[in-house]
């Protein structure tokens, strides 16, 4: 321990080495491919199946918002020293704090129970047993593994799950895309005014800005600044300019990379299965199965296995996101470094909230059709919850003297905006 930091225990001691570029390939690479998680890859791949490249534009597009809102959240965390639903907790009213967290406690479960049902789909390709079988199963290895497993064993783990994402850009490759239509479609964007294509809009932008990030991304800050011996409130409150600077390269290695996996589904979809006149795509397993006869078998085989993979890595993003969340409120003890006996409440909510995903299994809902919709929801609930989260990064009350520059308050009001308009299009297109 340094001099300083025996003079004031209270002092926030500065970070281990290590937490350069391997941080980066951590909290970055983790939370840009949770954003890409079986809800996102459904949108993506009904995207592509039913406009081809035309929807190419929204990947750069979006790329700027997405590291925007993150950045928000990891900086509140960072700043704060707490959970997104603990500063809303501590300085908020409570019917503020009980509107948003129903919302979002909803919302994490039907997307995780999507989820479960489209990995679970894609692995019925490879296993022949009942898909409801698989998704018990999953259900059971994914909160094993939460319960048992320590922090750092969760986040390496996570980390190589994301890696199965590059699997999208091989099966783009496989697709021979045709390079003027893609060359089109990303640069010059392309707007019809149907019920169809805002609704497929506002879900990309709904699946892109997942409102489940913005309390992980705030949750792990918190988790990294305990693992790393800041065990109390005083001792995690505060970031100097380094260490948010390393978290803008982080967040911006993170959301490219989600970006990019974004760009490649879309491709993937649209240069087969639009061009084949498969324009209605019901299930995960469906896109893979599709694949197979227009670009080949490993081009099947590897948008499936990146399903399965991400699949593994987003359902405890949403389960103990929800459940951190869920013991902010109530003041429970909470944390991937307790262990259960620590923090009972808190795992009891994460295993909750997992049997109610996989109850929603079992009354026959379209796993595909569900991730569509959950992405439209999304896009209408995520503004409301910008807009507070812009609020918050500007109250000195919680951010001292680290509230939000103007440029960052220009790109998260624009981002927000955006977000507004988009719902307002799709609401517009019912009346027309």
């Amino acid at each position: 321990m340094s001099e300083l930091a025996r003079k004031d225990p209270g002092r926030k001691k500065p970070r281990r080495e290590g937490s350069g570029i391997g941080r980066a390939l951590g909290l970055g690479l983790i939370t840009g491919a949770a954003d890409d998680d079986c809800s996102a890859i459904g949108t993506y791949a009904s995207a592509g199946a039913r406009f081809g490249p035309d929807l190419l534009w929204t990947a750069p597009l979006t790329l700027p918002m997405m590291y925007t809102v993150v950045y928000l959240s990891s900086k509140l965390g960072q700043v704060s020293g707490r959970g997104l639903f603990q500063v809303i907790s501590d300085f908020y009213p409570r019917w503020l704090l009980w509107s948003v967290l129903v919302g979002v406690l909803i919302g994490n479960t039907i997307e995780a129970a999507a989820d479960l049902g489209a990995m679970s789909a894609a692995l019925n390709l490879f296993v022949p047993l009942p898909v409801p079988l698989i998704v018990v199963g999953v259900a059971a290895i994914i909160f094993a593994l939460q319960v048992f497993g320590s922090y750092k064993l969760i986040r390496n783990a996570f980390r190589w799950l994301a890696l199965t994402l590059l699997a999208y850009v091989v099966s783009a490759v496989l697709a021979k895309p045709d390079a003027l239509s893609v060359l089109y479609g990303t640069l010059i964007p392309k707007i019809e005014f149907s019920r169809e294509y805002l609704s497929i809009l506002v879900a990309i932008i709904g699946t892109t800005l997942s409102a489940y990030l913005y309390t992980w991304q705030s949750n792990q800050e918190v988790e990294e600044e305990i693992a790393e011996g800041r065990t109390t409130l005083k001792e995690r409150k505060g970031a100097t300019e380094g260490e948010l600077r390393r978290s803008r390269r982080d967040i911006l290695i993170g959301m490219t990379f989600s970006n990019l996996i974004m760009y490649f589904i879309i491709l993937s979809t649209g240069s087969t299965l639009y061009e084949a006149g498969q324009t209605q795509i019901e299930t995960a397993a469906q896109a893979a199965e599709a694949l197979r006869p227009l670009a080949g078998d490993a081009a099947g085989i590897v948008f499936a296995a990146g399903v399965i993979g991400v699949g593994f890595l987003a359902v405890p993003v949403m389960t103990t996101g929800a459940a951190f969340d869920l013991a902010q409120a109530m003041g429970w003890k909470h944390g991937m470094n307790d262990k259960p006996r620590q923090a009972p409440k808190f795992y009891i909510a994460t295993g909750v909230i997992t049997l109610l995903a996989v109850g929603l299994n079992f009354i026959g809902f379209n796993p595909m059709k569900a991730l569509v919709w959950s992405g439209i929801v999304q896009g209408f609930s995520t503004p409301p919850l910008l807009l507070l989260i812009l609020i918050m990064t500007n109250n000195r009350k919680i951010m001292g003297d680290k509230v939000n520059s103007p440029s960052t308050n220009v790109l998260g009001g624009v981002t927000t905006l955006a977000t507004f308009a988009a719902s307002v299009g799709l609401v517009a297109t019912w009346f027309i």
